[in-house]
């Protein structure tokens, strides 16, 4: 049995589309000259490129502005893919690395650049880590948490509670016969 490799386009302008991977070296990026072309404006013209060495696939990204990450962790120098890698191209695109098995008596056309197809890509048998979020400057954002209680309940109980607070200081100011002490404006203190 012959491997084949692929991509599969797991978010971005064209999910579940299938770019097959053939030949010793591939460019992936915006421009339509590249092997794996995806038009999209977080791909760099010349955003990564694959090579093909001892019957792997070789990720380098290319200076892109946007990064190329594998499996979470921007490249800084080249990457050996695997079945199952994620291959994020900036935030947005989101590639899932495969392997087939094909079998070499099989009458097959096999075209001589990568091509997309829009084909349904079969569910991931477990769940992909989200690209790293390495921003100068920015901290990444933190879900929203929703409050158990609405606005107006903590409105009301907050109000509740300070009504509460004043009444107790009056009453301890009157039993302790301090009016003057804290209101020496009143009538009779003086």
């Amino acid at each position: 049995m012959a491997s084949q490799f692929q991509f599969v386009m797991r978010s971005g302008p064209t999910p579940g589309a299938t770019f097959s991977l053939e030949g010793d070296q591939l460019t992936i990026g915006r421009d339509s000259s590249n092997g794996v072309s995806i038009n999209d404006a977080e791909v760099s013209r010349k955003h990564s490129r694959l090579t093909f060495q001892g019957g792997k696939y070789v990720i380098e990204d290319l200076g892109s502005t946007n990064g190329t990450f594998v499996n979470g962790q921007r490249l800084s120098s080249s990457a050996v893919l695997k079945s199952g890698d994620v291959v994020s191209l900036g935030e947005q695109i989101v590639l899932l690395f495969e392997t087939l098995s094909v079998d070499p008596g099989a009458t097959m056309a096999s075209p001589r650049k990568a091509r997309a197809t829009a084909a349904p890509a079969p569910a991931p048998a477990a769940p992909m880590p989200a690209p790293a979020q390495n921003y100068a400057g920015q901290a990444p954002a933190s879900p929203a948490r929703k409050s158990p209680f609405p606005l107006p309940v903590l409105i009301g109980v907050g109000l509740l509670g300070f009504i509460c607070v004043c009444g107790g200081f009056i009453y301890w100011v009157d039993a302790t016969y301090r009016w003057c002490v804290f209101f020496p404006f009143l009538s009779g203190c003086g």
